[in-house]
């Protein structure tokens, strides 16, 4: 953690050293853009009337005043991602250092209502772990993001692992893409387009792939000979509604094609310029290298490819221009062209697009995965053991807790063992239960997990922690928890899950609660599954003397000088200290 502070402190410091320069050049260049546009007026003023020197100097400093312009805006872009790259490491330090990351999005509409855990673990939301994981800068990428965690897959993670490592490695490169694609602010959603694109229709026919050029042709020899007197006005003015009419007869569908692709462009200037940074990267894992070659299958570089739609966009919207919208349409049938240009790009790549958005936006939400890792390199990437082998940690500790606060457990269970944990209110089975399940589901989709050292069977995850009622289905609070552990039992009749239960069967009585817990214990232990509950049903722990497979495990609570001490380890055997009657007393809730 020392290690990426020094670095974020380094980049800071470099990146405003840059702006500086660049605000000072600006000031420079707006100076000088304004001394030019001085001389040119005066130059007018002087010499006016004298049209052999006033051309040609009027010219000379209009070349210059448009050069200066387009510098100007180069250095504009430069200081705005400058900003960018400053912006991106006084987050990550005040992260680093504070941990507040309260000001990043939460990803709470990514939130699904019927999940395997989302809702348990405290996936989104406020001082969630995709608030505290999450660094993508676009749309597509939080939701890339958002449908890893949720994914609950085992596959290729030791692939995963070496692609999270090797984007961690690659911090400038990581911040530069990151910066870059805060630049342009797009307002259509990816999929939008996509569905756009593969469904589009053209209208423009075919012949108009050389007919604009014939016309404009045309229109030059017309306003020769009209240059030399030999047709009138109105034959000029006949040939000028022509083109309009031919424009005219297309126009509806034009409009709708501008109308649109004026909305996409932005999204299309954004990804033409992600889609470089990857192209000129060389990567070595094995998952990034399939990245990068989705999006070199075309003759051209897709980022070139790209960028030419971009440009065929801007040359269409020239007809927002009212002058050359007239007189482009009427001479050169300009709408017409661009609008061919346009849909015969649609037709060649259309299929493409989709494969360098998805680019785009895996490598967005994997730079997320590379900064986490980063920033926690004293973490450790889980080692794989075979199947059904279970889960072996030392040390292992939530990644939300505060470094300097947080109690870390060791946890040995065996791939058919089923731990019951005890123990007295707040003394942290909650605590320790959320720990197991983020720790599988880091180690699933390839992040190092906060632990010394780690070894486990890929497992799906499943959960069983936060039951409430619906009163809107009128629900019960005991038939919603019913309803959940049916999904659950359904869940592991096809796949091995590490299931996790916090304090089961809660909506009925103590003695029903005591039976219908032991029988679904036993049920669990019959389907050769693994996992934990937390329970504060002592009896339940009797179970263990009929089934070798479970254990029990508890966390305690002293009472010392008259209060209470939690040291929250996780210990063998069944708690014997309860705490509720105390802190009823402790909080004068209940008379001594």
């Amino acid at each position: 953690m020392k290690e990426a502070e020094e670095f974020y402190t380094s980049r800071k410091a470099k990146y405003s050293e840059l702006k500086n320069k660049i605000s000072k050049k600006l000031i420079f260049s707006s100076t000088l853009r304004l001394i030019v546009f001085l001389s040119i007026c005066a130059s007018v003023y002087f010499f006016f009337g004298n049209i052999n020197i006033i051309l040609p100097v009027a010219a000379v400093l209009i070349a210059v005043f448009l050069f200066l312009i387009s510098r100007h805006s180069d250095l504009k872009k430069e200081k705005d991602k400058l900003l960018a790259l400053i912006s991106i490491n006084e987050q990550e330090l005040k992260i680093l250092k504070t941990r507040d990351f309260s000001d990043l999005p939460d990803g709470k509409k990514f939130d699904p209502e019927d999940h395997e855990y989302s809702r348990d673990i405290d996936l989104f939301g406020k001082k969630s772990f995709f608030q505290f994981l999450n660094r993508t800068a676009l749309k597509e990428g939080k939701a890339r993001l958002a449908k890893i965690l949720l994914a609950n897959k085992i596959v290729d993670i030791e692939k995963k692992q070496e692609a999270i490592k090797e984007l961690a490695s690659k911090a400038d490169w990581r911040q530069n893409y990151s910066a870059t694609a805060t630049l342009v602010k797009t307002e259509t959603d990816s999929k939008v387009i996509l569905n756009w694109i593969r469904n589009y229709k053209s209208f423009v026919p075919k012949y108009m792939r050389w007919f604009p050029a014939v016309f404009s042709i045309l229109s030059l020899a017309v306003l020769t000979i009209f240059y030399f007197g030999i047709i009138g006005f109105f034959q000029v003015l006949l040939w000028f509604i022509i083109g309009l009419l031919i424009t005219g007869r297309f126009l509806k569908k034009i409009n709708e094609l501008s109308g649109t692709v004026s909305r996409v462009q932005d999204t299309f200037q954004q990804y033409h310029q992600l889609l470089a940074f990857l192209e000129t990267e060389e990567f070595e894992s094995e998952l990034m290298k399939e990245v990068k070659n989705s999006i070199t299958s075309e003759s051209k570089k897709a980022s070139v490819i790209l960028q030419q739609f971009s440009k065929a966009i801007d040359a269409l919207d020239q007809r927002n221009n009212l002058i050359f919208g007239i007189f482009g349409n009427g001479f050169l049938l300009w709408d017409l062209r661009q609008s061919y240009r346009l849909e015969k790009w649609i037709e060649h790549h259309h299929s493409a697009v989709e494969h360098w958005f998805e680019a785009v936006e895996r490598t967005d939400a994997y730079n997320s995965l590379g900064n986490f890792t980063f920033n926690h390199a004293h973490y450790h990437f889980p080692e794989i053991m075979e199947k059904g082998a279970g889960i072996s940690a030392k040390n292992l500790g939530h990644p939300l807790l505060d470094t300097h606060k947080r109690v870390n457990n060791d946890f040995i269970i065996r791939g058919d063992q089923f731990f019951i944990i005890t123990g007295a209110n707040m003394a942290g089975k909650s605590t320790f239960l959320r720990t197991v399940a983020l720790q599988i589901l880091m180690s699933n989709i390839g992040l190092p997990v906060c632990a010394e050292s780690c070894r486990y069977s890929p497992i799906k995850l499943i959960t069983s922690m936060r039951t409430s009622d619906s009163l809107g289905d009128d629900e019960s609070y005991f038939f919603s928890e019913l309803k959940r552990l049916k999904f659950i039992v359904d869940n592991i009749q096809t796949e091995n899950y590490f299931i996790i239960l916090d304090e089961i069967l809660k909506g009925t009585n103590s003695t029903d609660k005591a039976i219908g817990s032991r029988k679904f214990v036993q049920r669990l232990v019959g389907t050769n599954s693994t996992g934990i509950i937390a329970t504060h049903d002592l009896s339940l722990c009797e179970i263990s003397q009929e089934l070798e497979q479970v254990k029990n495990f508890y966390f305690d609570a002293e009472i010392v000088n008259d209060e209470l001490h939690f040291d929250y380890h996780l210990k063998t055997g069944i708690c014997q200290n309860m705490n509720a009657s105390f802190l009823l007393r402790k909080m004068k809730i209940v008379e001594e």
